[in-house]
């Protein structure tokens, strides 16, 4: 099957012919079209993909249409080993956040996951999701109030190995993660203050830590007492940024990803594409590149590193790929490399 030259700049989100239609290859799987990027220029860190590689490739499966339907099918393509009581891994967002999965979407998404419901854990940072009673709050607010939402360490947290890591041994998760048979992880791809980019990664990695003893150790946290409110309380004395703080999110996301094996899914919904994660809340820089689509995978590398690809492919990205450089995220990728956390080559496939 050809992909025509406008199919091409639709599925890779962009709307104007130039440049970037050189940094494709097209090839053919059976009866799916099957794209390949030109890999992320790698900064801060080394370069993990090229354009030529030996074994295997990951698959990531990719629609440019965001919605529950298309929602609903990729995870159809991904979901052979989940089974049991499921959580669907999510970022609910500050209130009012003007940026976070719509709702609608993820209520139907979350209807035909049999015996599921959402799961979170509170802040480090003091604000609106800090404590459980202001985390419910918020929830209602933000309308999550569809199915059971379970802050996981309103009791407190559970200790995970981190087999091989840089620079943990163990990762406190929320206390109830361990009930779970099988996770979704549904991630809003976006930028992030100290990260550069916030995908499947950073939503199990800090989105699973307990909030008071788990994301202190994610990000190396040096004082005693508590940050001031927002999101952007972080600076380069009181706790590593960059190589350091990237290291640290991929040594508690393989605690989570060692612990759930075949039993975790990854799906990346790259709209809204901010500077800013969700935990921005109001404040969140507005996006300045164009929705893309939506991907799913069952591997957690493979998944960012083509979200990473297509944000550089993008001619609309200027402003998230210097969030991404300036914090040195994609280390991030290379971290996982190193931990042997899945498959940096992959082929995307468009379902459309």
């Amino acid at each position: 099957m050809d992909i025509s030259r406008r199919d091409l700049f639709k599925v890779a989100g962009v709307v104007a012919v130039g440049a970037a239609f050189g940094q494709f290859g097209v090839g053919e799987a059976k009866s799916k079209k099957v794209l390949k990027l030109k890999a992320a220029p790698v900064v801060g860190s080394k370069n993990v993909t090229g354009t030529k590689h030996a074994g295997t490739a990951a698959k990531v499966y990719f629609t440019d249409k965001i919605d529950a339907p298309h929602l609903i099918k990729l995870y159809g393509m991904i979901n052979g080993e989940i089974y049991g009581k499921v959580g669907i891994k999510l970022h609910t967002g500050e209130p009012h956040g003007p940026n976070i999965l719509p709702r609608d979407m993820v209520r139907a998404f979350q209807a035909q996951v049999p015996n599921s419901n959402i799961i979170e854990t509170n802040t480090l940072y003091a604000g609106a999701r800090y404590t459980t009673e202001g985390h419910l709050e918020t929830l209602r607010t933000n309308g999550w109030d569809f199915c059971p939402v379970d802050i996981m360490d309103k009791d407190g947290g559970v200790n995970l190995p981190v087999k091989g890591g840089f620079h943990l041994q163990e990762v406190t998760m929320g206390k109830s993660l361990i009930d779970y048979d099988s996770v979704v992880v549904l991630t809003h791809f976006k930028g992030h203050a100290m990260g550069g980019f916030g995908g499947s990664l950073k939503n199990i990695a800090i989105g699973m830590a307990s909030g008071q003893v788990g994301k202190v150790q994610v990000h190396g946290y040096k004082r005693n007492e508590m940050p001031p409110p927002g999101p952007y309380w972080f600076d380069g004395v009181n706790m590593p940024l960059k190589e350091e703080f990237m290291e640290r999110m991929a040594d508690s996301g393989k605690a989570t990803c060692d612990y759930f094996g075949k039993r975790i899914v990854f799906i990346n919904v790259m709209r809204r594409l901010s500077v800013d994660c969700d935990c921005a809340g109001t404040s969140a820089t507005e996006p300045t590149m164009a929705d893309v689509g939506i991907l799913a995978s069952t591997d957690i590398l493979a998944i960012d590193q083509t979200c990473c690809d297509l944000v550089y492919t993008a001619p609309d990205s200027k402003d998230l790929r210097e969030r991404i450089e300036s914090r040195h995220g994609l280390r991030q990728l290379s971290a996982m490399v190193e931990l042997k956390m899945g498959n940096p080559q992959y082929e995307l496939i468009s379902v459309d």
